[in-house]
């Protein structure tokens, strides 16, 4: 194993003790997006699989759109991303949710949208088929975005969490990446020569997230040390030293 995947692997290993992500018996539904993080998540849990401490199962799922029917986004190759999670060991599903379709009139399509309907349907197709645990490809990035996004946008100290047990359904969403960055990912992705072949929505390209995103880079000069100060702080909250 080379060093990218060396260093994914370790930091998921890392994820999953540390929140205690997988129970023996789990049955994991691993949404797959056709990107470089999902596609690296559902690899990494495949190889886990084979020598955790505790049996667990997984099946990938991924959610098929209009959004490229719509002109939203680009197609992605199905047939290919099918094909690594048949080379990996892994069940794989498709679940048709027109999600540009459901666009009441005078709505627009924007990220939130999607996510959402997206979210929901796995959630749905989790509870009805038997599984306990939900784990999507979010990364340290994408949680610190999220964190700086409900700071300035909604004045909340919020973001994903690691591990989030709904209360609507019986179902726990897990992050394995949360303490990888997006260049960890990149790399890992490089070494599987994945990237030539996965490809992430190209919807909104200027919207909040990337503007919050280059103003994280700004902050913390792209230092992974800072932006493991800025994870780790949401741990180790001073109550009284806060408004």
């Amino acid at each position: 194993m080379k060093d990218a995947r060396t260093t994914l692997s370790k930091l998921t290993e890392i994820a999953l003790r540390h929140y205690e992500m997988i129970q023996p018996g789990d049955n994991i539904l691993v949404a797959v997006s056709g990107g470089k993080d999902s596609s690296c998540l559902a690899w990494d849990l495949a190889l886990k699989r084979q020598w955790w401490d505790v049996p667990f199962e997984i099946t990938a799922c991924h959610v098929a759109t209009d959004l490229a029917d719509k002109g939203y986004a680009k197609p992605i190759d199905e047939a290919w991303l099918a094909s690594r999670m048949t080379e990996w060991g892994i069940p794989y599903v498709r679940l048709d949710v027109p999600v540009a379709g459901r666009l009441k009139p005078g709505e627009t399509m924007n990220c939130y949208w999607c996510a959402t309907q997206r979210r929901t349907e796995l959630m749905k197709y989790a509870q009805a088929h038997g599984f306990n645990k939900l784990a999507l490809g979010h990364h340290m990035d994408d949680i610190l975005e999220t964190l700086f996004m409900n700071m300035m946008k909604k004045g909340e100290f919020a973001t994903m969490p690691p591990v989030m047990p709904y209360k609507k359904y019986p179902l726990t969403v897990i992050r394995p990446l949360s303490l990888c960055e997006e260049r960890q990912i990149i790399g890992c992705a490089d070494e599987l020569n994945l990237t030539s072949f996965t490809c992430s929505c190209s919807f909104n390209l200027e919207g909040e997230r990337k503007k919050t995103r280059r103003l994280i880079d700004q902050i913390t000069g792209d230092s992974s040390h800072i932006k493991r100060n800025i994870f780790a702080s949401m741990s180790r909250v001073r109550p009284d030293y806060l408004a």
